[in-house]
């Protein structure tokens, strides 16, 4: 597995960023950050340590639908697609289409580094 660099920054400050490296005035560097928060709230509801035990429980159950880990998890199945979701939108999991539209979550990292300036 690998580790996700994440970090924090406005809106503003990621669309810059963003149109900076589209026009070519900037460049990526490879110890940047590839995953942005809005806030450090944000990252700490999305790594919250239930989120961190669902992942866990993905990692070393392996369940082969949504409905296998609303049964491992005890959660809604709702909840969980919504939650999944938002992680895969952060690149913390990949969702895989199995037959007959099947969603199979698999973590995608073993760990996540913040990137966080103080000032």
């Amino acid at each position: 597995m690998t580790t996700l660099k994440v970090g924090i920054a406005s809106y503003d400050e990621m669309k810059a960023r963003t149109m900076a490296i589209a026009s070519g005035e900037r460049r990526v560097a490879e110890d940047e950050p590839r995953v942005w928060f809005t806030s450090t709230e944000s990252f700490a509801k999305v790594l919250s340590a239930g989120n961190r035990e669902l992942l866990q429980i993905i990692r070393t159950a392996a369940p082969d639908s949504l409905d296998e880990l609303a049964r491992l998890t005890g959660r809604a199945k709702s909840n969980l697609s919504r939650t999944l979701k938002t992680m895969a939108a952060y690149g913390l999991v990949h969702l895989e289409r199995g037959a007959r539209g099947r969603i199979t979550p698999r973590v995608t990292h073993d760990r996540v580094e913040l990137d966080l300036p103080l000032t």
